[in-house]
């Protein structure tokens, strides 16, 4: 495996990959070590995957994890569109179905369901699930407007007392549909979805979080560089106890160069 640079923003350990399949391949490898761990003091993991391109490489690598015991891993995705097809291939759902949940013997998948009649009772069904199965894992990304899950900047809350919550996505998120090719116009991206919230993502006891291409090197820079708050939401990473951050060089662009944390590991 290719070697990593390395550096430290306050909590938040990053790692700066040479390639996008290194990148995905050290973030599974690190994902992986962390599930046999926690195996060896309890029964099963449970964890909670997002679903975007960015993550493509990463959950390729998982899906080939040798002797992984799957069938003790309970997985739950962090977001999804409000009244998109269930079977659209746009749907969150659908896309860690196709990219990993077909191809293991997962125990349990858990789907976020957008067409539920109720919003906010399908909210309260999969809180109670989080809840009842306490997550050990979450493997995340962030957008180009630093939002996590479909938390955006005007309804990121540190504090927020949901678990899962309903919102509309502001335009950058939804501009970001688009420039990933998910979607061929703007028209076509739904407006609401239903996401896991900041302290729903937080609470886990380890976030893994891969961050490859040009289109985030913008949110990279706010992540690791801005004062921590909801103005960009995954500042919040530098304030977990056990976090990493996988970029490939696209994404880290010049700031691994110029940084003082990274210009004391050259």
């Amino acid at each position: 495996m290719s070697s990593a640079r390395t550096f430290e923003v306050e909590n938040l350990r990053v790692e700066v990959l040479e390639n996008r399949p290194s990148m995905g391949a050290l973030a599974a490898a690190s994902v992986t070590q962390k599930i046999r761990e926690l195996l060896l003091a309890q029964e099963h993991v449970n964890i909670v995957f997002a679903s975007a391109p960015s993550q493509n490489e990463f959950l390729a690598a998982m899906a080939a994890e040798e002797n992984l015991e799957w069938n003790k891993i309970r997985a739950f995705h962090m977001d999804e569109y409000i009244g998109l097809p269930s079977d659209a291939p746009q749907s969150f759902g659908e896309y860690l179905r196709e990219n990993l949940f077909s191809k293991v013997p997962i125990k349990e998948a858990f789907y976020l369901d957008g067409n539920a009649p109720d919003p906010a009772a399908e909210c309260r069904r999969y809180a109670k699930l989080l809840a009842q199965y306490p997550t050990d894992i979450v493997c995340m990304g962030i957008g180009e407007n630093c939002h996590i899950a479909f938390n955006d900047p005007h309804v990121a809350d540190f504090n927020d007392p949901n678990l899962v919550k309903e919102v509309k996505l502001d335009l950058t998120s939804r501009e970001q549909q688009v420039h990933d090719g998910c979607f061929t116009s703007l028209e076509q991206v739904p407006e609401s979805a239903l996401t896991l919230t900041i302290p729903a993502l937080t609470r886990a006891r380890h976030l893994f979080c891969v961050v490859p291409g040009t289109t985030k090197t913008a949110a990279v820079r706010h992540t690791l560089t801005d004062p921590v708050s909801e103005e960009f939401p995954a500042t919040v990473m530098r304030q977990h106890p056990s976090a990493t951050l996988f970029l490939d060089p696209d994404s880290a662009g010049n700031f691994s160069e110029r940084n003082q944390y990274f210009q004391s590991m050259n």
